[in-house]
């Protein structure tokens, strides 16, 4: 078992031990100039993009980026209260519901504007409203197979990506200059920024309570995957069919934050969690970083790039109607 553990680790180990300098590095300045750690581990992380492609690094890059993030997500669960819930409120929860059927109504309507096909529009609309690259991927593995689809995928998870860097960056110093709370900019940042990655980058980059909210809400958006692959299915002859799933980190915070809110769990224990959980996030978002090309994102099609703006800026204008109208 060791023997086939240590061909992997050894390419794995490079890329990771870079972004844990890089983590550590962020979490210095972050202790020491009071910005947030988050934020730091982004831009040292992209000033190394250069070794993204370096086969010495890319696995452990990967790794960091996947998997230790959706192992700091999944921690998080044990963090999450039913006060956390009730002070957001079961209207606001339903609120992000509505907000993804919106996005894919917005996503079929753009389509048709710039004269694309519907399924480009609800591939757009369910990677914006979703959770950016991995629902761009999900829905296009259920879309009909047709000549350009890989492409469009392709242009569809620069995009996202990109405009989810950007509002990772720009979301919490808007919400703040509308004077939103920890709360409202959580619950904000959950409801809006595409990827969970950024989420949690931006949510801890204003608090551990606004924190905790965003990666909450989108958890919320997440589960709502599998529903609007059923959608998307449902609206094509000739969809592919597979095997509809929750994601495991999901289920993993569900459980987790069942357990934390049924039965006591040792203080010391919820701490290492948290620590762990922080820990594994800041890597995750260096390892973004280093994977972070400004080049690639120069190149996304006008049309496309100009359809995953406003759906963004469509998601961000509602989500942030709904707080201003009618608070949480």
């Amino acid at each position: 078992m060791i023997s086939a553990i240590k061909p992997r680790w050894d390419s794995h180990f490079g890329g990771i031990l870079l972004v844990c300098v890089i983590a550590a590095a962020a979490t210095f300045l972050s202790e020491h100039y009071g910005a947030p750690a988050m934020l730091f581990a982004l831009l040292i992380g992209m000033a190394f993009h250069f070794l993204n492609s370096d086969p010495a690094f890319s696995p452990g890059l990967d790794f960091s980026a996947k998997t230790l993030l959706r192992v700091g997500v999944a921690l998080l669960g044990l963090r999450l209260s039913i006060g956390d819930v009730e002070s957001i409120g079961l209207g606001a929860v339903t609120a992000v519901g509505g907000f993804v059927i919106a996005t894919l109504v917005c996503g079929a309507a753009l389509s048709f504007q710039f004269g694309r096909r519907l399924a480009f529009g609800l591939l757009a609309g369910g990677s914006v409203a979703i959770c950016g690259a991995s629902a761009a991927l999900a829905i296009a593995s259920v879309l009909p197979p047709r000549s350009g689809r890989e492409q469009d995928t392709l242009f569809v998870v620069i995009g996202v990506t990109a405009l989810s860097t950007i509002a990772m960056i720009v979301y919490p110093v808007l919400f703040a200059a509308l004077g939103m709370s920890d709360l409202e900019s959580g619950f904000l940042i959950g409801a809006t920024i595409h990827d969970v990655a950024q989420v949690v980058g931006a949510g801890y980059s204003i608090s551990e309570e606004a924190g905790v909210i965003a990666t909450f809400v989108k958890m919320v958006r997440v589960a709502l995957l599998p529903v609007v692959m059923l959608l998307v299915m449902a609206s094509f002859r000739g969809a592919q069919t597979q095997k509809l799933s929750l994601p495991w980190f999901l289920v993993l915070f569900i459980a987790l934050a069942i357990l934390a809110n049924t039965v006591p769990v040792p203080q010391v224990i919820t701490d290492a969690a948290g620590v762990l959980s922080r820990w594994c996030l800041v890597i995750a978002i260096s390892a973004l970083g280093v994977k972070t090309s400004l080049a690639t994102i120069l190149k996304v099609k006008p049309s496309y790039g100009i359809i995953l703006l406003a759906e963004t800026l469509f998601l961000l204008a509602l989500a942030v109607a709904f707080v201003m109208g009618l608070g949480l």
